[in-house]
């Protein structure tokens, strides 16, 4: 390590040597010929950024700001106000052109008090939490026997006589994996389960939280929403409770009060905030990333998704010092409403002009955890720049894998569907779900070390992009 950072050292020096040549005064140049500059050697440029991403403290320092100056930011709150001037101005002061904060509608909610409670077959106190944009209960709240249930399909296969004018309680588990499969299939229950729970009658629904943990901390999270959904007042709880309750079910029946409240605001507003690293030879060409700025009330939004704005800021500032700029331009975007939706198709509305013009989308939003693997965009894999990338990479312990990216991120989903190209940089979920979500999603569990490893990774991935002429587009053509 320390011979590899004392080359990156000397190479980041040399790149800044050619670049004073570059502006020493007339009349020394009147003296002897001046030195053409030497060319920039993308792959070994790409090599010192990468082991000079591994010192660096710009990632942590914007986490730190994130989660301890501004706190939890969900959309419509005071906090996600600061948060947009505070993304504005910290893009400025890291030397990032063009900052824009454009504002888009998107109604808010605002969490109010909760409980709940089991009543029979004994008084227990329950830990939940309301599902992100859940209905409200009645005042008084509602009190109902329990249909349980231990699948999400269990419940879809249920008769409306087994829901009816019940409170659904759904137990299915989360399965642990690196690579997050496990969400997809446990989440069901938190997306649609209230309004499968609605549809047969059921008055109210609590699930296992969707998470990996054995914590009694339950996860928030959104159900399905607006105006033409029909659903039920929905909660969380944690795992040791909902386990309890399954034990319970098969002694005899149970009976739960659940209190919700939560107001709505049909006329707020949210924000995508952007900044660049202008292209040296092709600035209109240009490379999105970013993470989301937004998240939800019950914790510090640490790993989701402070990191992710930390480590795609951290990236393209680090690319800006260098003397001379990549050929393309490399944008930051904080994305200003993920968790309930809203930013991708603002984002995209705003910029249709310029998506041929947008020659790779890119997020972070998977925690900080090491990234083990990535998946460069269709045709791309088996190219000569694929090789490079990977001997990059490689030091790191990441792959790149013959898989082809297939969803970036929900903020570039817009862009995708487009015709962006995307790559994922995937990390190690194992443990991101304990946590996700939650009133721990805080910034004790951001391991340094591991967010400076996403920051090199993206950095050398970001740098050989912006300074090649490669096409993805086009690579994908030829590869059908």
């Amino acid at each position: 390590m320390y011979r590899r950072l004392l080359a990156a050292a000397a190479t980041l020096a040399l790149l800044s040597g050619a670049a004073h040549a570059e502006t020493k005064p007339a009349k020394a140049a009147a003296k002897a010929p001046a030195a053409a500059p030497k060319p920039v050697d993308p792959v070994a440029t790409a090599e010192a950024l990468r082991d000079k991403a591994l010192l660096d403290r710009t990632a942590w320092e914007i986490t730190e700001e994130l989660t301890t100056t501004l706190g939890p930011r969900l959309v419509g709150s005071p906090a996600m106000e600061r948060a947009k001037e505070w993304g504005a101005a910290k893009l400025k002061a890291l030397g990032f052109t063009d900052v824009k904060v454009e504002q888009f509608a998107k109604s808010s909610w605002t969490r109010g008090a909760e409980s709940a409670e089991l009543v029979a077959p004994y008084p227990m106190k329950l830990n939940i939490v309301g599902l992100g944009r859940t209905v409200p209960t009645p005042p008084e709240g509602i009190e109902a026997e329990v249909a349980l249930f231990h699948t999400f399909a269990e419940l879809v296969a249920a008769p409306e006589s087994a829901v009816k004018g019940k409170i659904v309680v759904i137990t299915q588990p989360m399965v642990r994996t690196q690579d997050a499969s496990g969400y997809g299939a446990a989440g069901v229950s938190r997306r649609a389960g209230p309004t499968e729970a609605a549809k047969r009658g059921a008055v109210a629904v609590l699930i296992r939280s969707i998470s990996t943990s054995d914590s009694t901390v339950p996860h928030t999270g959104v159900t399905a929403f607006g105006p033409d959904v029909v659903t039920v007042p929905s909660a969380a709880l944690g795992v040791p409770e909902a386990e309890q309750l399954e034990r319970l079910a098969k002694k005899g029946p149970l009976r739960i009060k659940l209190k919700l409240a939560s107001t709505t605001n049909p006329d707020a507003v949210a924000w995508n905030i952007s900044g660049e690293i202008k292209g040296s030879e092709k600035p209109d060409e240009v490379i999105v990333i970013g993470g989301h700025l937004d998240s939800w009330d019950v914790g510090t939004g640490a790993l989701d998704d402070a990191t992710g704005i930390a480590i795609t800021t951290a990236t393209a500032k680090l690319i800006g010092e260098l003397p001379r700029h990549p050929k393309r331009t490399i944008r930051v975007v904080m994305f200003g409403s993920e968790e309930s939706g809203g930013s991708a198709e603002a984002y995209l509305d705003a910029h249709k002009a310029e998506v041929p013009k947008i020659v790779l989308a890119g997020e972070s939003d998977e925690g900080a955890d090491n990234i083990f693997a990535l998946k460069l965009p269709a045709g791309a894999q088996g190219t000569p720049f694929a090789t490079t990338v990977g001997n990059v990479l490689a030091p790191l312990k990441i792959n790149v894998v013959r898989e082809a990216a297939r969803g970036g991120g929900a903020d570039i989903a817009g862009l995708e569907q487009a015709g962006v190209p995307s790559v994922e940089m995937r990390q190690d979920a194992s443990r991101y779900f304990d946590y996700h979500h939650t009133m721990d999603d805080t910034l004790n569990k951001v391991r340094p070390n591991e967010l400076a490893q996403n920051v090199a990774a993206w950095t050398s991935l970001i740098y050989l992009v912006a300074d090649s002429d490669i096409d993805f587009r086009a690579l994908k053509a030829a590869a059908k």
